[in-house]
């Protein structure tokens, strides 16, 4: 890299426009012999202003090809005061960047520094004042930067010239995306011009597609470029080039109490990180691993940040021990130089899953391994299916959540709230013309002004006692979160706060004291404040209880559901199958396939009075087929993954002419919405009902997935088993 270029427009060196300093940095403070092969490939999009996609596997270098040609085109072209954005999707991550991306921009005589939830007063008065070159935050922080009577916004804010999303994909999929959206909008209002996006994103089905969903209301309009180390994007989409398979072990242990045997046996000496699908198998699974005097820790959302970053630093540290997680260490975290990851049970995608054995391989010599053990015989199954479509190549497109009228409801608060009054005919300019907070949203407004949450006068609206009553606490700090968080407890042993405890495991009935499980310790609760919304406890030996609310049921997509069927077909995934495991499947596909599935299409069984229909299409597709067809569907069933029961009295004559005239007729049907999932719906209470529902009706139906499903043939069985 230190070699003399030929500088001629055809061979010219894209690593030479880099600043001299930061040139000299990366190799001298770094060691680097040169840059990776995204890094170079970003330089030039960067540097020349281009929104983009910076696309690679976790442990990619895609931070520093976001910030070496930033901090160049910064010093090149004098930017000044606080110039670019670095936001992420988790507190841990911000915590865990600033320090490196402070380093970088320190070669230059530029700063950096962080601001979100946790930040102290005494630290935004620092840079509200001194204006740091690169702010990393939230997009909720900002938000309430943008709203807050604190911040002199147009002043800290006003000469934003970048934005950097890492982990956009983790942004895009979800509501926190369009949220991110609108305030990255409203922004641009203040600074009064567009402002470069550059997205970070692990391996996803469909980048083209989230390049242009960041650009936002610049798409088609701004250059923009999805940069990849083959400089070549996904196809098919959803289909990106079949991935090196490295070591991956499917295995069935039948417990997690079993699963906690194996691991304190097996790679003694090797630091673990163990990831779990729910905080109470990292909590019951910790406790057992501690009671094997295995050297653990825990990282949940529901524990505190102290005992979370007492964890992962302890980890990182460490060398003979064992970190169990939730997907909250699944993004970029660094946790030290990890020789195992472990899933219990499976992922709900390839992408999770890509996260995750990326967190290995990292040290020269060592490959990506992940040790699968699963608990049960739907869970081997479910990793079978999601390993074979790794072994495919194929990964899930990045969707946001269709409909988000929630959050229009929500904006149009927050841009009231920013701007103090609003013009009744000047508020879709706000956000540049992005759908859905454009004119579009205009019913949704009229709802607002109807019920109160908006004032209007004179052609200006304001801020109504209905908002202030809903969402005013603590300076509208409600308003800034498109998610909802569950109410819970905070849990303390003396003055120490452990974590947060749900109300449920605190009053449901149990025979004997209270005890709770967290922090992979048992504690006897010893009073609980109701009022202020804490449990005071002490240690105690064993029988804790560890219970959290799920969120709403999505269920497994339709293609990972038909890899499952695909398995019990007979097709296995090219990795290696634990005796136990081979066992367990060749049982699943002797007791269960004749009965739930036949390779030319779907199929319908009778067993006394239960009726089902094995779709093999995933919960959406399957909630949408219990709602078209309901004339012929059971009316208290729960769709699942896999089925939909049907009517006891169901005949195939007259299955078939309902399939029929829906077919004919092109006549889907949205899904049944439970109005306590509407309540739940973060905002709900600022829409009109009806609104809410179809929201939510639209995001649990999956269109595509019935139409293909209703075109299949379907057979017919009676099983008397």
């Amino acid at each position: 890299m230190t070699e003399p270029v030929d500088r001629s427009a055809h061979h010219r060196d894209p690593v030479d426009r880099l600043d001299p300093v930061a040139l000299h940095h990366v190799v001298n403070t770094l060691g680097w012999p040169d840059l990776r092969p995204l890094q170079r490939a970003a330089i030039d999009p960067v540097m020349d202003g281009h929104d983009a996609v910076l696309l690679a596997p976790t442990a990619g270098g895609k931070t520093e090809a976001a910030c070496l040609p930033i901090l160049s085109a910064m010093s090149e072209q004098g930017w000044s005061g606080t110039s670019v954005l670095y936001l992420c999707p988790l507190k841990a991550l911000l915590n865990n960047l600033v320090t490196r991306i402070d380093g970088y921009a320190q070669w230059l005589g530029r700063s950096a520094a962080l601001w979100h939830g946790d930040t102290k007063e005494s630290q935004r008065n620092r840079i509200r004042t001194g204006r740091p070159d690169i702010l990393l935050t939230t997009p909720e922080s900002l938000e309430a930067m943008l709203i807050g009577v604190k911040t002199d916004h147009a002043h800290l804010l006003g000469g934003v010239r970048a934005v950097v999303v890492d982990e956009v994909h983790a942004f895009a999929g979800d509501d926190r995306g369009w949220h991110l959206l609108a305030v990255l909008e409203r922004l641009e209002r203040v600074v009064g011009r567009s402002i470069q996006r550059i997205g970070l994103s692990a391996t996803v089905g469909n980048p083209e597609q989230l390049l242009t969903w960041l650009q936002g209301s610049g798409a088609g309009r701004r250059p923009g470029r999805v940069v990849s180390p083959s400089s070549t994007s996904a196809r098919g989409g959803g289909v990106v080039p079949a991935p090196p398979l490295g070591d991956v072990e499917l295995d069935y242990v039948g417990s997690l109490d079993n699963a906690a045997k194996i691991i304190a046996a097996l790679h003694r000496g090797e630091k673990r990180l163990v990831f779990c699908d729910s905080r109470r198998q990292v909590e019951e699974l910790g406790a057992a691993l501690r009671a094997r005097e295995v050297s653990v820790f825990l990282s949940h959302a529901s524990l505190s940040a102290e005992e979370r970053a007492r964890s992962e630093q302890a980890f990182a540290e460490a060398r003979d021990c064992v970190i169990v997680a939730t997907s909250t260490l699944e993004l970029g975290i660094d946790v030290g130089d990890l020789d195992r990851v472990i899933q219990i049970d499976s992922p709900a995608t390839v992408a999770s899953f890509l996260q995750r054995i990326g967190r290995t391989g990292r040290r020269v010599g060592s490959s990506r391994n992940c040790l699968f053990l699963t608990t049960r015989r739907d869970s081997l199954l479910q990793a079978a299916g999601l390993l074979l479509l790794w072994s495919r190549g194929w990964v899930e497109p990045v969707v946001p959540p269709p409909e988000p009228r929630h959050l229009v409801a929500q904006q149009l608060l927050a841009i009231t709230l920013q701007k103090h009054k609003l013009g009744d005919r000047l508020w879709a300019d706000e956000w540049n013309g992005l759908a859905p907070f454009d004119s579009s949203a205009a019913p949704i407004l009229r709802h607002l002004v109807g019920e109160g949450f908006l004032d209007s006068d004179g052609g200006l609206l304001f801020i109504g006692p209905e908002a202030e009553h809903r969402f005013g606490r603590r300076h509208f700090i409600e308003l800034t979160a498109s998610f909802t968080a569950p109410p819970q407890f905070t849990v303390l042993s003396g003055r120490t706060e452990i974590g947060q405890a749900d109300p449920a495991v605190l009053t449901e009935e149990r025979p004997g004291p209270r005890r709770l499980l967290l922090a992979g310790r048992s504690w006897q609760v010893t009073y609980i404040d109701w009022a202020r919304k804490r449990v005071f406890v002490e240690p105690v030996e064993g029988g804790g209880i560890a219970k959290w609310s799920s969120g709403p049921l999505t269920g497994l997509s339709y293609t990972l559901a038909r890899a499952m069927r695909d398995v019990l077909l007979g097709a296995d995934p090219p990795v290696s199958l634990t005796r136990r495991a081979a066992v367990a499947m060749r049982e699943w596909r002797d007791e269960e396939a004749p009965h739930t599935v036949h390779p030319g299409g779907t199929l319908i069984n009778r067993r006394g009075g239960d009726v089902r229909w094995w779709t093999w299409a995933g919960y959406r597709t399957n909630a949408t087929l219990a709602a078209t067809l309901s004339t012929t569907t059971d009316p208290l069933q729960q769709p699942t993954d896999c089925y939909v029961r049907l009517r006891e009295d169901l005949t195939p004559h007259a299955w078939r002419a309902a399939r029929d005239s829906v077919r004919s007729a092109s006549a889907l049907v949205l899904p049944d919405v439970d109005q306590r999932a509407v309540h739940g719906l973060k905002f709900s209470a600022a829409l009109p009902t009806r609104l809410a529902t179809a929201t939510l009706a639209a995001r649990l139906a999956d269109f595509d997935g019935a139409r293909r499903t209703l075109a299949e043939s379907v057979r017919f069985v009676s099983d008397q088993r």
